[in-house]
């Protein structure tokens, strides 16, 4: 949701930050590698039942992944190798994070609880999976009710009170799920369309001459 009607216009707010941080010597890969240990620092202080703390640092972490993008711009870096090392770094932290409400629900002697953040788990991937999948077969597959941005917001406001902490988790879970299945069913749809019937190529120009065959000039030629 946040990628489909709200990135625009971040993106116009974020640049001028992107280019002060290029100016005063951050990169885009130095902000992601920083955002994955803000974030473990978040999981550490969700495991010992420091919300507040972790409220604080989640926000740091959210910080670090909203500007590596508007930095790699600025700086004129955008690659499919920072691209790639940000995704990886992205299902980390989720990992993390998810592993460090389990831990919590662990040691509060929560039984059977502590699934609940591997459910998370299982379904978040299910929604980025499903989008790498997607595109890598040249089909769109963004939108939903609960990407990235939207799960640490909500998480974030699980971790405001500890009287709601499982029941926000318990709703973050069903709308990943939905977000997972509502995904599915639209790249469904999409791949389900005919594909454009492929241009065909022009038969080469081929010269009799003296009973040899002479290519004609190729397509790549410049007149």
């Amino acid at each position: 949701m946040f990628d489909g009607k709200f990135r625009k216009s971040v993106d116009v707010r974020t640049a001028p930050v992107g280019r002060w941080l290029v100016r005063i010597g951050f990169s885009a890969d130095w902000l992601t590698a920083s955002g994955l240990v803000f974030a473990c620092a978040t999981a550490w202080a969700i495991a010992v039942g420091h919300h507040h703390l972790a409220v604080v640092l989640l926000i740091a972490t959210g910080a670090h992944d909203l500007f590596d993008g508007p930095v790699a711009k600025a700086s004129n870096r955008a690659s499919q190798r920072g691209s790639y090392f940000d995704s990886v770094v992205d299902r980390i932290s989720d990992a993390v994070l998810l592993g460090g409400a389990a831990y919590y629900l662990t040691a509060q002697h929560r039984g059977q609880l502590v699934l609940l953040p591997i459910g998370i788990m299982t379904a978040t991937f299910m929604v980025s999976y499903q989008r790498s999948k997607a595109e890598s077969l040249g089909l769109a597959a963004k939108g939903g009710l609960m990407e990235r941005a939207e799960r640490m917001v909500l998480l974030g406001v699980a971790l405001l009170a500890t009287q709601i902490f499982i029941p926000v988790l318990w709703l973050l879970l069903v709308l990943t799920v939905m977000t997972a299945f509502g995904r599915f069913w639209r790249v469904w749809q999409i791949a389900a369309k005919p594909e454009p019937p492929a241009q065909r190529r022009p038969r080469r120009n081929y010269q009799h001459n003296t009973g040899r065959l002479r290519r004609g000039p190729s397509r790549t030629s410049r007149h």
